[in-house]
C-alpha cells in the first residue's frame, strides 16, 4: 500500500506545473519600446530612455507582469522603430511592446497580450478636410503615416501608398504646412502629440480599424515565459489592472 502511495504522489509530482523545466537562474529578457504615447514613452521625451525613465500604461502594465511571473528584464526605450523590431526577430531572449499582432506578424513572434487597445484612424484640420464615409474615398488624397507601424502597413495591405515619416508627429506639421492632407495614426496617439504640440485644430475624420496592443517576443523565448507572463497578465485582469477605472485615457 505505501508502494503504491509513493508512486501516486510520485506521478502528481512529475506531471505537476511546479515540474516544468525551470528557467536559468541567470535568465533575463531584453525588452524594448518606443515613443508612442500614452502606452510607452521616455519620460523626457527624447527617443532613448532606460527603465526607470519609461513611462507610460503599457510599460506600467509590462512591468507588473514580468514582476509577478519573477522573470528579470532589461527595458530600453529607442529609435527607430524598424531596428528593434528586426532584433527582436533577430535575437534570443529579445522582447518588444506595444505592438499590433497582425496577420502578417503572427508567425514572427511568440505573443503576450493583449494589454491595451486602440484606434486606427484618419486626422485631418478642423474646417479644411474631405468628408469621409469610408476608407476608400481616402485614396483621392495624399497620407501621411509613420514608417514600418501597423497603421501604415494596413493601409499598403488596402493598396495605398502613404507618405511616411520617420515620427508620427512629424505630420502634424505636414497638415498644417498642407504638405498631406490626411495623417493616418492612432487614437489616443495623435491626441497626445497634439496636446504636447499645442495644437488644437485637428479632428478625427475616419475611424477604420480596432487594435490590440502585445508583447512580441522573439520565437525562441522558452514556453514557460510566455505562460508564465500570460497568467500574470491574466491575474492583472481579473483584479481590473489596466481598467478605464486605473487609466481612464485609455477610454
Amino acid at each position: 500500500m505505501r508502494h503504491l502511495l509513493c508512486t501516486a504522489l510520485l506521478s502528481c509530482l512529475l506531471f505537476s506545473p511546479l515540474s516544468q523545466a525551470q528557467l536559468p537562474p541567470d535568465y533575463k529578457v531584453v525588452l524594448q519600446t518606443e515613443n508612442f504615447p500614452p502606452f510607452n514613452m521616455a519620460d523626457h521625451g527624447k527617443n532613448f530612455a532606460r527603465d526607470a525613465n519609461i513611462t507610460g500604461i503599457s510599460a506600467d502594465i509590462v512591468r507588473e507582469m514580468f514582476k509577478r511571473a519573477a522573470i528579470d528584464y532589461s527595458l530600453t526605450l529607442r529609435f527607430p522603430w524598424d531596428r528593434i523590431y528586426q532584433q527582436t526577430m533577430d535575437k534570443p531572449n529579445h522582447g518588444l511592446f506595444s505592438t499590433s499582432m497582425s496577420e502578417a506578424r503572427k508567425p514572427l513572434f511568440k505573443w503576450v497580450g493583449p494589454i491595451a487597445e486602440y484606434q486606427s484612424v484618419l486626422v485631418g484640420l478642423k474646417g479644411s478636410s474631405p468628408q469621409l464615409d469610408n476608407l476608400q474615398q481616402a485614396k483621392a488624397y495624399r497620407i501621411g503615416a509613420y514608417q514600418s507601424a501597423a497603421v501604415s502597413q494596413y493601409l499598403e495591405r488596402q493598396g495605398f501608398t502613404p507618405n511616411n515619416a520617420l515620427r508620427d508627429q512629424e505630420n502634424i506639421r505636414k497638415l498644417q504646412r498642407g504638405q498631406i492632407d490626411l495623417w493616418a495614426t492612432s487614437d489616443p496617439v495623435w491626441r497626445f502629440y497634439a496636446r504636447e504640440q499645442g495644437v488644437d485644430d485637428l479632428q478625427t475624420l475616419l475611424s477604420f480599424e480596432t487594435s490590440q496592443l502585445y508583447l512580441a517576443l522573439n520565437k525562441d523565448t522558452p514556453d514557460e515565459v510566455i505562460e508564465r507572463l500570460q497568467s500574470a497578465l491574466e491575474q492583472m485582469r481579473s483584479e481590473g489592472y489596466g481598467s478605464c477605472a486605473k487609466n481612464p485615457e485609455l477610454c
